[in-house]
């Protein structure tokens, strides 16, 4: 038997058990086909077991396989659902995809405010295209709506600290 099939095993057994840890390193190893075939759809319902349980990351995943239509049917509201549950817990790449879904009005009302907001937020969390997007962002608003995002992003980190 080798390691990665000794490994698959140990997680399968934690994931089975409700252990959100394990069963977001199983919906990677299905993501990633690490130790196991390829498989979107195993993927998603692993992810998915965790995000119930709140695991940030597991969230920040399905949101994405929502948006990408892997291993679950395309669906905006439910993938911008997804990344505002984990972007409410700090994650930046979730805020970072928000900001996104914002600023374009997909799965969500268009807000270039509140993209802005969620894209200063991702920054502050260290997301490298977050602090990429906000110069070319700021280009699309007035001097009031980029003091309103900031005013924003201080009221949702507010929010994510209070939790």
């Amino acid at each position: 038997m080798n390691q990665e099939s000794v490994e698959f095993k140990a997680t399968k057994m934690k994931a089975e058990q409700e252990d959100a840890d394990a069963q977001n390193k199983l919906g990677d190893m299905y993501y990633f086909g690490k130790g196991v075939p390829k498989d979107y759809v195993e993927a998603a319902k692993w992810f998915h077991e965790a995000a119930e349980q709140g695991h940030a990351d597991a969230q920040a995943k399905l949101g994405l396989m929502y948006a990408k239509d892997q291993g679950v049917k395309k669906d905006h509201d439910k993938a911008a659902k997804w990344f505002h549950k984990a972007a409410m817990q700090g994650h930046a790449d979730a805020q970072t995809s928000l900001g996104g879904m914002y600023a374009a009005g997909v799965g969500v009302q268009e807000d270039y405010v509140e993209a802005y907001a969620w894209y200063l937020l991702a920054k502050t969390n260290g997301n490298k295209l977050a602090a990429w997007i906000i110069p070319i962002h700021e280009k699309r608003l007035t001097a009031e709506q980029i003091e309103k995002g900031q005013a924003r992003a201080a009221e949702l980190q507010r929010l994510i600290d209070a939790k």
